[in-house]
């Protein structure tokens, strides 16, 4: 049997797989379906400082080949979090990763703070997808000035694993990631959802109530997987790939292009036990090819 396990900075998953945020909830809602201490690791859905009532109806279209959403965050703030939904969760045997997101850096730095003082939980996912309020809206991650300022407020109040997550509507992902590198980040997790838009062309209206969404699922698997192979190139920190994994494939795939880890997100939808079938299909690939320890295929491609 080959040694599944892999490391983030000081963060151990038994294996390389971990569901992606917004698309898994809080890991209890797929408990029907799965083990869910065969996981590698749970982001959980999106926390912000105060609730959030979401975007108005609807918000999640299906496109082809992929799907849109703007949930907009719908949750119940960071203290529910921590005082009702966290010990339901705590004793499973996998990592519980919060996902933090904030309008101000102030307000980041509110809910990292809270997390640094819950035990149990040994990282956290930064968000940087979020609107800054201050910078009339524009995403904290599209600018590597705004993007290494709000890792450099979190990394001076978490003293855990911290990974940023990066978004992919930039010009140079490789500059935001290098950027957050030198602010900090022990790793970067990437890539979130593409901005994109679908129309009705029977009402001529937006199918989306806030117009623009974010696109993720097979449609963007190629373009997520070269900015995974740009960023190992560009970093010394590891990298966790997201972006159309729908299966084993998929996830080696992102794994030979450099990643040390994946999160599964829009193929939660379509089948609940995916992400258990991925690790089944990552070992037996690696029984295969006579891989001793999956972290051999990190960043494994081979030139032509």
């Amino acid at each position: 049997m080959a040694d599944l396990t892999v490391k983030i900075k000081d963060l151990v998953l038994k294996n390389p797989v971990t569901t992606a945020s917004g698309t898994f909830g809080f890991g209890e809602e797929f408990a029907d379906f799965i083990d869910l201490n065969l996981l590698g690791g749970i982001f959980v859905k999106g926390l912000t400082l105060k609730p959030r009532e979401g975007n108005d109806y609807p918000r999640m279209a299906e496109t082809a080949s992929g799907m849109l959403n703007a949930v907009g965050l719908q949750n119940k703030g960071i203290g529910y979090f921590i005082s009702d939904i966290y010990p339901r969760i705590k004793d499973l045997d996998t990592e519980i990763i919060p996902n933090v997101n904030g309008s101000t850096i102030e307000e980041y730095v509110e809910v990292a703070e809270k997390l640094n003082e819950v035990e149990g939980i040994n990282a956290i996912e930064l968000n940087i997808s979020c609107p800054n309020v201050k910078e009339g809206g524009m995403a904290f991650g599209v600018s590597c000035p705004s993007a290494i300022a709000v890792t450099d407020a979190i990394r001076k109040v978490y003293d855990k694993t911290l990974i940023v997550k990066l978004t992919p509507n930039v010009t140079d992902i490789t500059e935001i990631a290098k950027g957050v590198e030198v602010a900090g980040a022990d790793a970067v997790s990437l890539v979130n959802t593409f901005l994109a838009m679908a129309i009705d062309s029977k009402t001529r209206k937006p199918v989306l109530s806030t117009v623009t969404g974010g696109l993720s699922g097979p449609a963007i698997k190629p373009i997520a997987l070269r900015m995974v192979w740009q960023v190992y190139h560009a970093v010394k920190i590891p990298v966790i790939g997201i972006g159309g994994i729908m299966n084993a494939t998929d996830a080696i795939e992102f794994m030979l292009a450099g990643a040390t880890a994946i999160q599964v997100g829009t193929a939660n939808f379509i089948d609940p036990q995916v992400s258990v079938k991925i690790i089944e299909g990552i070992e037996a690939y690696c029984k295969e090819h006579n891989i001793s320890s999956v972290s051999e295929l990190t960043g494994a491609l081979e030139n032509r």
